[in-house]
């Protein structure tokens, strides 16, 4: 047998293997059709529903990156988030921007100067009309239909970065080094992940199962509001109608589920 049939073999196999391997973490469970199976987080009777998971960030109450500091550390933490000083390698799933780079298009020639200047928080913003989702060959990233949260299973993602190229948001990480040994503060109730694999917010995904909110709102103190944007009851909808709010890229049709008040 030449080397380039055995390499091809060599290759066929290692396919089938990373097919054939399942989730290894207790807190997901599988079930529908083997080819379109997708980890199902396991609730208590104490979870919270929605039918569209929205946040709004109020950035008024926001004047320095020591402001969002807090949030963003809690997020890192319990999702065993890496801390990585090589900027090519970093994870992100909660971090500060500029205006400029976060509302592209947006400025004004003569904006205020506090606009311009203060940081913003920007995560995934769990589009309702999702690219990534469709760019997707694995199924390893979905829109929950349960409650709009864009999920990933780390164990299927296969590190193809379609995601990415079709986020336009920059909302996803790729692990390009083994993740495990930066990690600070291992958390062993939420899953690490492994080189080769994007990342992103899963907007806690974990805690709403559970009946708690997101990390980062918990640790906000008001300043972020998190709820059900097609409850006309709901904070964020109250917030959201009486105040003016944007969003990022919103001529691109992805309807992002994060309002931002300023």
């Amino acid at each position: 047998m030449d080397s380039s049939r055995r390499h091809i073999l060599q290759l066929l196999g290692f396919s089938s293997l990373a097919l054939a391997a399942k989730p290894d973490f207790n807190a997901l469970a599988v079930e529908g059709k083997a080819e379109k199976a997708k980890p199902v987080l396991k609730e208590n009777d104490n979870a919270l529903k929605a039918k569209q998971w929205a946040m709004v960030i109020d950035t008024r109450k926001f004047h320095s990156e020591k402001d969002l500091e807090p949030l963003i550390e809690v997020c890192h933490k319990i999702h065993n988030v890496p801390h990585l000083t090589n900027q090519r390698h970093e994870i992100k799933w909660l971090w500060d921007t500029h205006y400029h780079n976060a509302f592209p298009g947006k400025a004004a020639q003569f904006m205020s100067e506090e606009v311009e200047h203060k940081p913003f928080l920007v995560l995934c913003n769990h589009c309702e009309n999702p690219p990534c989702v469709r760019a997707c060959p694995t199924n390893s990233t979905w829109k929950r239909e349960s409650d709009g949260v864009v999920l990933m299973d780390f164990h299927r993602c296969i590190g193809c970065r379609f995601c990415m190229a079709a986020c336009p948001f920059g909302a996803r990480s790729f692990n390009y080094r083994d993740p495990r040994p930066f990690i600070r503060h291992l958390n062993t109730e939420f899953p690490t992940r492994a080189k080769g694999v994007v990342e992103k917010c899963n907007f806690c995904a974990e805690r709403l199962a559970v009946g708690k909110l997101p990390a980062c709102v918990e640790a906000s103190e008001g300043r972020l509001a998190f709820g059900d944007l097609y409850d006309a009851n709901s904070t964020v909808r109250e917030l959201i109608k009486t105040n003016f709010t944007i969003r990022r890229k919103q001529s691109l049709g992805t309807e992002p589920s994060v309002y931002y008040i300023v």
